[in-house]
């Protein structure tokens, strides 16, 4: 036995999955696209087998790939972070959680608005860095809120920390998961968006967001593990996804430059351990921005890091990549794509198979984990662990 860490690309997806045009998602490929458009350069991603699990113009397949490949089906309905990162983690959502195309009906806003004291702007889906441009100057003026929300299920809450200091703002973000967005409201995620800037260059503070999670259901991989006595620890988003449940450790940040380095404090530190990883630049900088360059250097940038990650394993150490969902930044609309994510397991001797085909579900993963650990239980899917 040894560590297993599972780490998660935010917003990268292989190739649209049959159900993607029930989300209006025909067609998008999120890695393929970058792939196409950019040339993009994954030289050590490629030794490990990516270019082996889709074709890409910019990645060759390996003749010999050092870890083992595939893609895997999304079973739950959404292609948001929450239900991507649950279904990773054993849970399977037999119903989506609920989204607001049209904004949030009045019975949600007259509740926050009365819980607050004030009233609210915007109300609308909307991409965050337009939606604060355009109720940025009201909000400045009037002290109130923008509230809106995305394809996902997403409660979010932007305002401009001169107006509204950042500890208010998430003192109502709690007053929303807690008291508002709840019962048939209850959204997978309530958002703290804090801005700053100027008229005509307001800019989001991405790294002082806080996402308040729905509360996962219980037994997930999580609990199983530690139930178990394995010691589960968090790096960068995912500690919020689970709504500060089920990690012995947490280490939040604000950047993949930082997630990496966290890892590789980690990686330093722990044994016999299960670390979940969540790098996020790429969906939060480039596929929300629609921003092909950008998330191909953000890709080069991880690859670059994979010599000293796969460098600091220990002999029985297992190292998963995957995705959340697709974000595909050549894509129409700047939301989540409903795609496939790439499965890459290293080393490749740990699993089954070299080829690991396309999975059922995300919960193959769950399952795998308990599989290395040892641990009796299953979550609905199927082990690639040897």
């Amino acid at each position: 036995m040894g560590n297993f860490y599972l780490i998660i690309i935010d917003g990268l997806g292989v190739g649209a999955q049959e159900d993607a045009a029930d989300y209006g998602d025909a067609g998008s490929n999120t890695l393929g696209h970058v792939s196409e458009a950019t040339g993009v350069k994954l030289p050590n991603f490629a030794r490990l087998g990516l270019g082996n699990i889709i074709p890409l113009p910019s990645v060759p397949p390996a003749a010999n790939p050092e870890a083992a490949f595939g893609k895997m089906r999304e079973r739950s309905s959404g292609k948001d972070s929450t239900t991507g990162h649950w279904e990773l983690a054993g849970i399977q959502l037999e119903k989506a959680f609920p989204t607001y195309p049209n904004g949030f009906p009045d019975q949600v806003t007259d509740a926050f608005s009365k819980h607050i004291g004030r009233g609210i702007l915007a109300n609308r889906a909307a991409s965050g860095t337009q939606v604060i441009e355009e109720f940025g100057d009201e909000h400045v003026k009037t002290g109130k809120p923008i509230v809106y929300t995305s394809a996902d299920s997403v409660f979010q809450v932007a305002c401009h920390v001169d107006v509204v200091p950042i500890e208010q703002l998430y003192e109502w973000c709690t007053t929303a998961r807690e008291k508002v967005m709840t019962g048939p409201h209850g959204v997978g995620r309530v958002i703290a968006r804090p801005f700053a800037g100027k008229t005509g260059s307001y800019y989001r503070l991405s790294d002082q967001r806080h996402d308040f999670s729905y509360i996962p259901p219980e037994p997930n991989l999580l609990t199983v593990l530690q139930a178990a006595g394995i010691k589960t620890y968090s790096v960068g988003k995912v500690i919020d996804l689970f709504a500060e449940r089920g990690f012995t450790q947490f280490r939040r940040t604000k950047s993949n430059d930082e997630g990496i380095a966290q890892l590789l404090s980690v990686m330093a530190a722990v044994q016999n351990s299960f670390i979940f990883v969540n790098l996020i630049d790429t969906d939060q900088l480039y596929g929300h921005r629609n921003d092909v360059a950008g998330y191909a250097l953000c890709l080069e940038n991880i690859d670059r890091a994979l010599p000293a990650l796969l460098g600091k394993m220990e002999p029985g150490d297992v190292m998963l990549f995957t995705g959340d969902h697709g974000n595909d930044p050549a894509a129409p609309g700047t939301d989540h794509t409903r795609e496939f994510v790439p499965l890459l397991v290293y080393p490749a001797d740990a699993c089954n198979s070299v080829d690991l085909g396309t999975r059922r579900t995300f919960a193959d993963v769950a399952d795998s984990v308990t599989d290395f650990f040892n641990i009796e239980g299953t979550f609905g899917g199927k082990s690639f662990i040897k």
